[in-house]
């Protein structure tokens, strides 16, 4: 079984990538039945600091991913969470040829809940990491620190 995900990225600009400094980094992010997202590259990268960038696009997925996987453990557990916030922190570095990659996303996930110890959270946020498919998919580490 698979599942497959499509979107419509798109871009223009006249006249174009006639050198680095001289084109826009802006774009659309769209997908059937949704609305579009105003993409950008992050500020430091030329980019228009008021738009979704890649970086935070991918630290919202992991993000997004992790309160998903709980919300469904904790059902499961018969813990009912009334309440859930999280503060992501992705670092970005440069590598040893130049070019730049995530070290590393912490996520700080504060749960508000009508039962269950904090070893009990501790233990469903554990589960939600094993099963979020995002962190699994991703080459650096994702750690959860819960508030």
């Amino acid at each position: 079984m698979a599942h497959e995900y499509r979107v419509t990225v798109s871009w223009s600009d006249d006249p174009g990538t006639v050198d680095y400094r001289s084109y826009t980094r802006d774009h659309t992010v769209a997908a059937t039945g949704k609305p579009s997202l105003d993409g950008s590259a992050d500020k430091a990268f030329r980019g228009d600091a008021a738009r979704w960038n890649p970086e935070d696009l991918l630290v919202a997925a992991l993000s997004e991913c992790h309160l998903l996987s709980f919300l469904h453990v904790a059902a499961e557990a018969g813990v009912v969470v009334t309440a859930y916030t999280d503060t992501p922190v992705g670092r970005m570095t440069r590598d040893d040829d130049g070019g730049w990659s995530f070290e590393r996303v912490v996520l700080h996930p504060q749960v508000t809940t009508t039962g269950g110890g904090a070893g009990h959270l501790a233990s469903l946020h554990h589960a939600a990491h094993e099963a979020c498919f995002i962190a699994r998919s991703v080459a650096f580490p994702v750690t959860v620190e819960p508030v």
